[in-house]
Order: C-alpha cells, then sequence, then structure tokens
C-alpha cells in the first residue's frame, strides 16, 4: 500500500475507535443506571433515575449506530467475520437493549405495581446483560479468536466465554455502574441525591478492584496488550492518565464537586479506550492460536477510494452528531423534576 491509503486506513482506526469511545462516555452512564436502578423501592426515586437518562438515552445510542456503520464503511471484513462469529451474541445484545428501551417507555404508562416492577426487572436486566455483553466482545476481541484462513470465525458461542472475556464483562459492568452513579448524582437531589451519594462509594470500591484484578490478569494472560507501553515506555503516560483519572474521582466526590468527578470518570473511560486502541494497533482482530490470520487496518480495510469519500461524509457528518449531542444535553441541563409528561 503506499503511504496515502496507510494514512487513511489509520485514520479510519481512529475515528472508529472515537466513534466507540463516544458510545461508551455517552450510553455507559445510561446503562449503569440501569444496573442501579433497582437498588431502590421507592417508585418516584425510580421514575426520577429514569428520567435523569429520558431526554438523552436515545440520542446516545446514536453514537453505537454510527461507529457500527463506520465500521461496516472501512473495515467490512471485520464486520463480518465479527458479527457473523458473535452472531448469537449480538443478538443477545440486540435483545437487551431493546428490552431496556421498551422499559423505559413502558414503565409508567400503567400504574399497577406489578407492572412498574415488572418493567423495572426488565430495564435492570437489559442494562446490566447489555453492559457484560459489551465487556465480553471487547474481551474475546484483546484475547484474540479462532480465524480461518478466509478470515471467518472457527469457534462457537461457548468459546467467547472464557474467564478473561467474563472478566472484562464485569469490570465494564463495575465502570458503567460508577459512571451512571456519578451522572445520577449531578441529576437529582432530596433524598435520592444523598442515597446515591452513599452508594456511588461502593461502586467505586467495586470498580477499582475489578479494574485491578483485570490488569494484573492482562499482564499475565496477555502480555501483547501490554507490548506497545513495554517497547515505548513514552506510551506509559497514557496508562499514568487513566490512573490518576480515577484516583480523582472519589477526591472530587468527597469535595462534593460532582461535575468534576464525571469529567475525570469521562477522562478515564477515553484513556482506557486509548490504551486498548494502543495495544491491538494494527490489529481490528487478533487471531488466535495463528496471528498470520488476524485483521488488521491493512487486509481488511476498503479501498483507498472507499475510505476517500467515506471520510468526506465523517468530516461533515461527525460535527452534526457533537452538534446535535450538545444541544440536547444544554436544554436538558440542571436537576430532574417530575411532572405529567414525565416518565
Amino acid at each position: 500500500m503506499n503511504p496515502g491509503t496507510l494514512d487513511l486506513n489509520t485514520v479510519w482506526f481512529v475515528l472508529v475507535g472515537v466513534l466507540f469511545t463516544g458510545y461508551a462516555m455517552l450510553d455507559g452512564f445510561d446503562l449503569g443506571v440501569g444496573a442501579l436502578h433497582l437498588f431502590t423501592r421507592e417508585d418516584e426515586e425510580r421514575r426520577l433515575l429514569l428520567n435523569a437518562i429520558g431526554p438523552v438515552w436515545d440520542g446516545n445510542e446514536v453514537w453505537l449506530v454510527t461507529g457500527g456503520g463506520a465500521l461496516f464503511a472501512a473495515f467490512p471484513n471485520v464486520y463480518a467475520t465479527v458479527f457473523s462469529g458473535f452472531y448469537l451474541a449480538f443478538v443477545l445484545l440486540l435483545v437487551a437493549l431493546i428490552l431496556r428501551a421498551v422499559a423505559i417507555e413502558f414503565r409508567s404508562k400503567q400504574p399497577m405495581r406489578w407492572w412498574r416492577r415488572m418493567w423495572d426487572g426488565a430495564f435492570a436486566a437489559g442494562s446490566v446483560l447489555s453492559s457484560l455483553l459489551i465487556g465480553v466482545a471487547m474481551g474475546n476481541i484483546a484475547w484474540g479468536i479462532p480465524i480461518d484462513a478466509r478470515g471467518e470465525y472457527a469457534g462457537s458461542f461457548l468459546d467467547l466465554l472464557r474467564p478473561y472475556p467474563l472478566l472484562l464483562g464485569v469490570t465494564t459492568v463495575a465502570l458503567f455502574a460508577m459512571h451512571g452513579a456519578i451522572y445520577a448524582l449531578l441529576k437529582t437531589e432530596g433524598p435520592l441525591h444523598q442515597k446515591l451519594r452513599r452508594w456511588i462509594n461502593h461502586c467505586i470500591i467495586a470498580f477499582i478492584i475489578c479494574y485491578a484484578v483485570f490488569t494484573m490478569a492482562t499482564l499475565l494472560y496477555v502480555p501483547h496488550m501490554a507490548a506497545r507501553i513495554r517497547a515505548q515506555p513514552w506510551l506509559f503516560s497514557v496508562a499514568l492518565v487513566t490512573m490518576l483519572a480515577i484516583a480523582n474521582i472519589p477526591r472530587e466526590i468527597h469535595h462534593g464537586r460532582d461535575g468534576r468527578a464525571f469529567l475525570s470518570s469521562c477522562v478515564a473511560m477515553a484513556a482506557l479506550m486509548a490504551l486498548f486502541g494502543l495495544e491491538m494497533y494494527p490489529n481490528l482482530v487478533l487471531s488466535n492460536p495463528d496471528p498470520a490470520n488476524s485483521l488488521t487496518i491493512h487486509n481488511a480495510a476498503s479501498s483507498p477510494k472507499t475510505l476517500g469519500i467515506m471520510l468526506t461524509i465523517a468530516l461533515i457528518g461527525v460535527p452534526i452528531v457533537l452538534a446535535y449531542t450538545a444541544s440536547i444535553y444544554w436544554i436538558f441541563r440542571g436537576k430532574v423534576k417530575l411532572d405529567r409528561m414525565s416518565y
């Protein structure tokens, strides 16, 4: 490939990563609020939690659709391999996302207690399952999956449920729960706000424990995911930013600076995704046990012309998505108030 094509491939690797990072940061707190939903039994408090994410949750999922579309356009071979190989897992993810969406919309349509409890359970289950499956998918990509010479997945659904991907799945649930608790803290007041302030310490501790165990497991059993940092020590600065951002969260919470705590959580998530991308590059899907069959930014990419056209479209479309996202958060800023139009 010529240097221009290589640059386009790398640009699209970064762009796809940015889109999925945006999804993790934005829909991550939606999923986290869902994971915490059943920890309060008061109907009014559950409604407050739903309405904290009510105006933004569907817009947040635009980032997932955009990221999936970008992956399909830029790296169609990866899209084909992953979506066919992880077919059952992605169907479960789709069902979980649909379940939580329906639960949000249907939950307050009827006043019966059994009705609301049923949808509360569906909302929480869909949120936890979505978070878990996202983490499991990333864990399998990091560990490596069996890919044959034709670029097709050569394993089964059960092969995806190894301890390492499951550990990343649990860590993702803990991360999103912490992120969601901080966001809910920003959007609520009164008794629920005080209750969340007590919960948040447990969420932070749970995430730090999961993250520490996951980091040790990565260094011991998936050493290639730290190879680039070992080879280029200056990249350790990204890991340092991650650790400082995580450490700053409880500090900001202690001082009552909830907005700064949320920003620290976002920085930590972005840095974690950056570490993942740095260690994967130039691989998109690692083949294990035969690395020669890995899908990379070179052998899985669209033609240079397609990448160039899509980059032009992205330069037009991404600012629109950013502007839409920013306007929605600005319009619905402030604390949640329940009224007749609320969920």
